[in-house]
């Protein structure tokens, strides 16, 4: 199972005023797993970024000068990404920017929804808790992820809370596996239980004495009385 986390960054809100993307950031999954197969690139967006994106993400119009323009990337983006998962915190916004991206990049360019299947974390997040904040910096409160590097927002480091909280949503640790060089089919885990069955001493066994068992009996006269008959353990071990 392979799964792409994304998040992107844009000159502004609205791709239809001629906004555009300025970062993308994925992180990927395979089998619940980080892999470090990661994918980020910041763009030369060819216009100006509003005032207000610039506080949210602190990308500056000098800091761009000298990347490469979308269509310079397009063709290893959609390579990345073809046939993953697509995780993505408010995917409408992310996506409505890509495929505005990719329209601009080469008009029959497919849209991300045949590229990939789109997982969006924000109506997950709303489904699991109705009526309450579901941002991402609320999320890693409520579910104890780490973003205290969080100052700004920044499509690689979003992308990458985005991950643990994902995994954290869906279930947190995912493997009790043994061993973490394990790969289907090759048996190492279960070859490493039967070493530990096989090298465990066997348990004693310490059986009560005389006054115990008395004291067992006893106890066990005391609750039939109180139940009316109605004891459980005198009844299975009378059979």
């Amino acid at each position: 199972m392979r799964q792409i986390v994304l998040d992107t960054e844009t000159t502004g809100l609205d791709p239809a005023e001629g906004h555009r993307i300025i970062e993308i950031g994925c992180v990927e999954l395979i089998n619940r797993r980080l892999t470090r197969n990661n994918f980020h690139q910041y763009l030369q967006p060819d216009r100006e970024i509003d005032e207000g994106a610039v506080e949210v993400h602190g990308i500056t119009n000098e800091l761009l000068r000298d990347k490469p323009r979308f269509a310079d990337i397009a063709g290893d983006l959609v390579g990345y990404i073809r046939g993953a998962e697509l995780i993505i915190h408010n995917a409408p916004f992310d996506v409505g920017f890509l495929d505005h991206e990719l329209r601009l990049w080469r008009e029959d360019a497919e849209p991300v929804e045949n590229l990939c299947r789109i997982t969006d974390t924000l109506v997950m997040a709303r489904s699991r808790h109705p009526g309450q904040r579901n941002s991402l910096d609320a999320l890693c409160r409520r579910y104890g992820v780490d973003n205290s590097q969080r100052d700004l927002h920044g499509a690689l480091l979003d992308a990458e809370i985005l991950a643990d909280l994902y995994l954290a949503m869906t279930g947190g640790q995912v493997s009790l596996s043994l061993f973490t060089q394990d790969a289907p089919g090759t048996g190492l885990v279960a070859e490493g239980l039967r070493r530990l069955v096989a090298q465990r001493r066997p348990l004693p066994v310490v059986r009560a004495d005389g006054d115990e068992l008395a004291a067992h009996n006893a106890r066990l006269a005391a609750i039939d009385e109180a139940s009316g008959g109605q004891c459980l353990w005198l009844k299975i071990w009378t059979r």
